[in-house]
């Protein structure tokens, strides 16, 4: 879940708008799949066909379609619907990137407690994109990078006292091209049970992901 600070959403959305304005841990190997669009809300699956970024998305082996989270192309008004934390923000900051397309994933680990999700989105230029990480990437509160070369990377565990369970969690994204790619793996257990985030499987994973997506662009 992204996280603004407060006072900083309206001053990024003021600043982005001007600028469009003035310019025309051990886990498994990741394998390259093809995400199912199962049970994706209608929106979703109604965008899957035109994509051409489903075939890009590399997902952990081994891991299973998550029923609780749509798979599939998405265009700004489904993201912006269906899982941004800022709708206002976000949207000035798709705008300024001239953004073209996206594709969402979301799996479970065989023993449902681990959910991974790729989300890739298509900006209009490699410049636009790197300033779309970055608008995205400073929105939430990170903690500890754990060396993802040439990618921005971070470890955590969130606490929430009221429903007392905490979330390990390690996130990391990637910027290739016009494309960016943001990876995240989450675990939540009660708390004392103290879950760890899977530094490990994402870092092999962002790797093959920033493979996958430098072969396709060459």
């Amino acid at each position: 879940m992204k996280r603004t600070a407060p006072g900083v959403a309206a001053v990024v959305i003021a600043l982005l708008l001007g600028l469009t304005g003035c310019g025309n841990d051990a886990g498994a190997v990741g394998t390259l799949q093809t995400p199912s669009a199962t049970k994706a809300p209608a929106a979703v699956r109604d965008e899957t066909a035109k994509t051409t970024l489903a075939g890009l998305a590399v997902l952990p082996r081994g891991y299973v379609a998550d029923p609780r989270s749509a798979s599939g192309a998405f265009t700004s008004t489904v993201f912006l619907e269906s899982w941004s934390a800022d709708p206002a923000l976000d949207r000035a900051l798709l705008l300024n990137a001239g953004f073209v397309e996206g594709y969402r994933a979301s799996r479970l680990s065989p023993d449902k407690k681990k959910q991974f999700t790729v989300q890739l989105f298509r900006a209009a230029s490699p410049a636009k994109a790197k300033t779309l990480q970055q608008g995205f990437w400073s929105q939430d509160t990170h903690e500890r990078p754990f060396g993802v070369p040439n990618a921005l990377s971070d470890a955590r565990v969130d606490f929430d006292g009221g429903t007392g369970q905490s979330e390990a969690v390690a996130q990391v994204s990637i910027v290739v091209g016009a494309l960016v790619a943001e990876l995240t793996v989450r675990q939540t257990g009660a708390l004392g049970t103290n879950p760890r985030p899977d530094t490990a499987l994402l870092t092999t994973l962002a790797a093959q992901q920033k493979s996958r997506l430098t072969a396709k662009s060459s």
